[in-house]
């Protein structure tokens, strides 16, 4: 690697960050790093650059030859399923002259044809072809020029994951205790999960911290940004019983929260009706994990730095269908230091009916689709608060106020005797998961390379 490409960080970013780290004990940050060109620059580098990043679902490209084109914040990935069925993580830009590979966002090849001067690679990155190659580059050592992959490559599960950084720790590791709650959603079914159709793809005016904060912990915002979809039934969860529930700091930046119900006399599993429950493998699950999962209700979350997830029980017609579980999974990829590509997939147990399958899309494209109730609620705010963080005045005045669950502040204690991963507040009246993230991403940020 070419350390002169590398983006420096300049003394003024360095001393927002100083100034965010010393402010966060406290629960004060500022909004102008929410709208800042050097630091999403500096982001890209050490965020994006050293984490563990989505990439794709093994459902996605079930068969050989099979591929789908991915993002790294500004990079360009093409994953693929090879010719002897290996999933292979590729920059997408040929080694020649820089163009790019993929003509398609998805597709079904054995190959690989660079446009420009017709460079030619295998599903798995190698150079086979090169035209007049007697003529122009016999000389060529063409094992040295394959497409360069990704240098940390690992399946969750069914799902893929991409780190650029060959020094990265495991994929497990860098989960911390949120693998242990992954493990417990995926493992319900033997077979794992799939995706619904393609992955929606829209483009939001935020920051991507923007809605990675929120999927961390902000179930304060339910109370009045989504009461409307409350108020007609969408959730078959009240409010306020929503909110008794737990926020957990999963360690690694990572944070959940659960609704939960564990006074419940009949087994909840986010309300799957009783013939979804008997496809569950329940032997999979430790006694602890089965004990987490027959009291849940709703479950969110954010893997750091910035893939969320849902599950609960959503209705996309409160008045003629009942609830249906659903779960989202979702990758705010950032294009620009105020804007965000979402990456919107839904997913299902793989072990489950035809029909069970549409009426949960069908619920999550009502809800948390492009155009569902939930989703155009929060694209709102979001795109409010970036656009305030440009502002001249704003980012040099602007507090912003994190200090709930703080002692003193708030209703939400300590869970001093969590029997579960990570360290527990209830109920959900708390910002501790926020803070959570944001320490790592100073951690990330100001480490020295």
């Amino acid at each position: 690697m070419s350390e002169a490409y590398k983006t420096k960080m300049s003394p003024r970013v360095k001393e927002i960050l100083d100034e965010f780290q010393q402010s966060l004990e406290n629960g004060i940050s500022r909004i102008g790093f929410l709208n800042d060109d050097e630091l999403h620059q500096v982001e890209l580098e050490k965020i994006f650059g050293k984490r563990w990043n989505y990439m794709a679902h093994e459902s996605e490209i079930p068969d050989r030859g099979d591929y789908v084109l991915r993002y790294i914040g500004d990079d360009a990935f093409a994953v693929t399923r090879g010719d002897d069925g290996t999933i292979h993580v590729l920059l997408d830009v040929c080694p020649h002259r820089g163009a790019s590979v993929c003509r398609a966002e998805k597709g079904k090849s054995s190959h690989l044809r660079c446009p420009y001067h017709g460079w030619t690679f295998k599903n798995n990155g190698e150079l086979v072809g090169t035209p007049s190659f007697m003529d122009a580059y016999k000389g060529l050592d063409r094992k040295e020029w394959g497409l360069t992959h990704a240098p940390r490559v690992e399946n969750f599960h069914g799902f893929i994951f991409a780190s650029l950084d060959e020094n990265a720790p495991s994929l497990r590791e860098s989960l911390d205790g949120l693998a242990w709650y992954l493990d417990m959603i995926f493992s319900l079914q033997e077979e794992g999960m799939e995706v619904l159709g393609e992955p929606q793809r829209f483009i939001i005016k935020s920051n991507w911290k923007v809605p990675a904060e929120n999927f961390s912990g902000d179930d304060y915002h339910l109370l009045y940004l989504h009461k409307s979809t409350y108020d007609i039934g969408v959730m078959p969860v009240p409010l306020t019983e929503n909110m008794k529930g737990y926020h957990i700091k999963a360690g690694n930046g990572h944070g959940l929260s659960f609704s939960i119900d564990m006074e419940s006399n009949d087994p909840l599993f986010f309300f799957f009706p009783e013939e979804i429950v008997k496809t569950f493998n329940l032997e999979n699950l430790s006694d602890k994990q089965l004990e987490l999962a027959r009291g849940s209700r709703v479950c969110v979350g954010n893997i750091f730095p910035n893939i969320s997830f849902l599950m609960l029980p959503l209705s996309p017609d409160p008045k003629n269908i009942p609830p249906t579980p659903l779960f989202t999974w979702r990758v705010w990829r950032p294009i620009g230091k105020d804007e965000i590509e979402v990456f919107n997939w839904f997913f299902m147990y793989k072990n489950t009916p035809k029909e069970f399958k549409e009426a949960s899309y069908r619920a999550a494209m009502a809800t948390f689709g492009i155009a569902g109730v939930f989703e155009m609620d929060d694209a709102i705010p979001w795109e409010a608060a970036t656009k305030n963080a440009k502002g001249t005045f704003a980012r040099k005045k602007m507090k912003l106020n994190l200090q709930m669950g703080i002692e003193g502040m708030s209703s939400s204690k300590q869970v001093m005797d969590w029997p579960f991963p990570g360290i527990a507040y209830y109920p959900r009246f708390e910002e501790g998961n926020q803070r959570h993230m944001y320490s790592y991403y100073l951690r990330d940020m100001l480490k020295e390379d």
